[in-house]
């Protein structure tokens, strides 16, 4: 089991993960050893509660396709278990981010006091910079 937080697990069998070798210029390891990780999991497949599974897909993610797969590629390290424990953490976080609810924020007037000091504000700051003028 893949633990996201204390209520949330997904089962590792869900994550299809494979090794491939790493882009870009490299050493002497670079064309023989697959440390990248290839990570790949379906949302709408899942066994995630329905809520995380919606608010992912609605998600605007270049790592979610268009069918509903997290592609996450992680190359960053050289050892493959380095790559990863960075591929699962981004999915962590990718999961997590959607399991926090953000409440729209209610506008308020401002308080008479809050008026009354940003307009006493205003007036020091004005004093200040009308000191600065040229005298005629």
């Amino acid at each position: 089991m893949f633990e996201i937080s204390k209520n949330i697990s997904i089962p590792i069998s869900e994550i299809d993960i494979s090794a491939i070798r790493s882009q870009g210029a490299g050493g002497q390891n670079v064309n023989k050893v697959a440390t990248a990780i290839h990570l790949r999991f379906d949302i709408v497949a899942s066994s995630l509660p329905d809520r995380y599974k919606e608010r992912l897909i609605q998600l605007r993610d270049r790592r979610i396709t268009t069918e509903g797969v997290v592609v996450i590629k992680s190359q960053e390290h050289r050892s493959q278990e380095r790559n990863r424990a960075e591929a699962f953490d981004r999915l962590r976080s990718l999961i997590l981010s959607v399991a926090v609810v953000v409440l729209p924020r209610k506008l308020r007037t401002p308080s008479q006091g809050q008026n009354r000091r940003r307009l006493e504000e205003k007036k020091r700051r004005s004093q200040m910079k009308a000191l600065r003028k040229i005298v005629d």
